[in-house]
């Protein structure tokens, strides 16, 4: 093989990355700031019977302690994937220091907060989705609250490899709230909701459960490992063609979504 293909199948893969990793973050924080300007604003104003029409059920007033979780969740939440990819930008961590420490302390409390807010919904009030979601969004909020208290715990102990690594988790599952959405776009614009219910009780909704954050954690490992498997020229071209079909699929979902739902439920709650 000859040294110009490997050469340039390597500038076309950091490229394709590099495209990818823009396009998270920006389709991230466009739904980040959907969720602070939405759900969070609408606590402010008092105006939370407008979550129902996103997600039936949410709001209501008999479970008070449920509807607070919930807005701790969506608040902070939108603030983990403002600030997520900002702390894994190595040129941030290296020229300031400071700043991706005192960034870190937000992020990592507000992931914490994140996950206290939605198990406290959980325990109080349950999912739409009934004990299969129930276990499985209370599984994702133990881990992503784990995953920060290690983030933080060998960031104090100056143990940099370990605290990478358990960043890397935490922003692996910090994205899953998004990556759910955004799976759930793209399977209503190609199939119509095949498989999914209005309480969430379908096979799809049952699958979806667990898929929005496992194999996150999965491609973490993968990433964390640095496998030399994966730097083989073959792997290195399939791994390119999946990551441009993965902005492919992002840039679709995102379209769809900000026309369909973020961009009208904002107006609607301002308009209001």
């Amino acid at each position: 093989m000859s040294s110009t293909f490997i050469s340039r199948t390597d500038q076309i893969f950091r490229l394709a990355t590099k495209l990818l990793v823009g396009i998270v973050w920006l389709s991230a924080t466009f739904f980040g700031l959907y969720i602070l300007l939405f759900y969070f604003a609408a606590l402010l104003l008092e105006e939370t019977n407008l979550w129902n029409k996103v997600l039936p059920g949410l709001f209501d007033t008999s479970t008070r302690m449920a509807t607070l979780g919930i807005g701790l969740h969506f608040a902070a939440g939108g603030i983990i994937l403002v600030l997520g990819c900002i702390q894994l930008i190595e040129s941030v961590r290296v020229r300031y220091p400071a700043v991706h420490r005192w960034l870190g302390r937000l992020y990592v409390v507000s992931a914490m907060l994140t996950a206290i807010g939605g198990l406290v919904f959980i325990l109080v009030k349950d999912t739409i989705g009934g004990p299969v979601m129930n276990v499985a969004f209370a599984l994702y909020g133990i881990l992503m609250f784990g995953a920060a208290v290690q983030t933080i715990r060998y960031a104090r102990a100056g143990r940099l490899e370990q605290h990478r690594a358990w960043a890397i988790r935490l922003f692996a599952l910090a994205i899953g709230s998004w990556l759910y959405r955004m799976d759930y776009g793209f399977w209503f614009l190609f199939t119509d909701g095949l498989g999914h219910t209005s309480d969430f009780h379908g096979p799809f909704d049952y699958f979806m459960d667990f898929w929005f954050y496992l194999p996150n954690l999965l491609v973490a490992e993968i990433f964390i490992g640095r496998h030399e498997g994966l730097q083989s020229q073959g792997v290195k071209v399939g791994a390119t063609v999946l990551v441009f079909l993965a902005t492919a699929f992002l840039v679709l979902a995102t379209y769809y979504f900000t026309i369909k739902l973020w961009a009208p439920s904002v107006l609607e709650l301002l308009g209001g």
